[in-house]
């Protein structure tokens, strides 16, 4: 939600003066206050991996809710409908990155957060989908996290285009609006999801996430990333309950995945696409063989230490 030269992003940190990194904090409170304040629809691109696809977006606030559809022009019908940052139903295989959990809700930006582990900065103006922006970077303080590049619409604050990027500069993700209304609310009918947007059912079981949250814990987090949501769920074809844990630091986020192997032979896996890493670990626990999963937009070294690191305080107490 992000047009300079890459390298003009990595070398941001070394010019960065005080009145810079105030100014960008100013853009993205009025970015976070947008996305909730401001209704509009329009089209963009979203690139990952080298592919490329195409959606409409329409996004509508009314008397305190946010209602949003996404739909995928090219390829297969894919298609995403969110009320309040929670999934209402989808189609197709989503794009990862484009649909959230089904628990998720929309986030507010916290900048005074984001500096801790962020370098902020306005970088320079540009112009996107026939509208003035400002661009602003977010140079991650560690190895831990990507950068990030967004340029923001002038007049609304809403993000035109954003570029994800890795420590070397390589960009891993971009998106960006070709067409963008934000004057005619959009309609009724746009928002209605289509026949084959298949409902989300919430079956988690609040009970069992709250002992998972308590149960299993990190030994090692990146700086800044806290525990925000847990899931309890029971497959529906091998009935096993498989527990998750969200984790944030205000603008990044990666999800644990935790499940009995009940002697199933696997065997440990590291998968990326694009900026989303997929690392599998088998971790022994008093109780049994455990397959600890690791999915989000973080380097892959990072996701293998989050992996490893994973320990269940349940077990352990056991064993006392």
């Amino acid at each position: 939600m992000r047009s300079i030269p890459l390298l003009t992003l990595l070398l941001a940190g070394w010019f960065v003066v005080p009145a810079h990194a105030d100014e960008a904090q100013d853009w993205l409170t009025r970015l976070g206050q947008a996305e909730q304040q401001q209704s509009f629809h329009g089209t963009f691109v979203y690139e990952r991996n080298g592919s490329f696809s195409t959606h409409n977006i329409w996004h509508s606030v009314q008397d305190g809710k946010v209602r949003e559809r996404l739909l995928q022009l090219d390829g297969s019908a894919q298609e995403v409908v969110r009320i309040d940052g929670h999934t209402q139903c989808v189609s197709g295989t989503l794009i990862a990155g484009l649909g959230d959990a089904p628990s998720s809700a929309a986030r507010a930006l916290d900048p005074q957060k984001l500096k801790n582990w962020y370098d902020l900065a306005v970088i320079g103006k540009s112009r996107v989908a026939g509208r003035s922006a400002v661009i602003i970077s977010l140079t991650p303080r560690d190895q831990h996290r990507y950068g990030f590049e967004l340029h923001l619409d002038k007049e609304t604050g809403l993000p035109l285009k954003s570029l994800l990027v890795n420590e070397k500069g390589q960009l891993l993700e971009r998106f960006q609006f070709t067409q963008l209304n934000t004057t005619d609310m959009p309609a009724d009918r746009d928002l209605q999801p289509g026949d084959d947007c298949k409902a989300i059912a919430l079956d988690s079981d609040k009970a069992s996430a709250a002992k998972v949250a308590q149960a299993w814990h990190s030994d090692w987090l990146p700086p800044g990333f806290e525990l925000t949501s847990s899931t309890a769920r029971k497959d529906p074809q091998t009935k096993i309950q498989v527990n998750s844990l969200m984790f944030d630091d205000g603008l990044a986020r990666f999800s644990v995945f935790l499940e009995p192997l009940n002697g199933a032979a696997v065997i440990d896996t590291r998968v990326q696409l694009g900026p989303t890493v997929a690392v599998s670990r088998r971790l022994n626990t008093p109780q049994g063989e455990m397959m600890v999963t690791v999915v989000g937009e973080i380097p892959a070294g990072t996701a293998e230490r989050i992996a490893l690191s994973m320990r269940n305080e349940s077990a352990a107490s056991s064993k006392q």
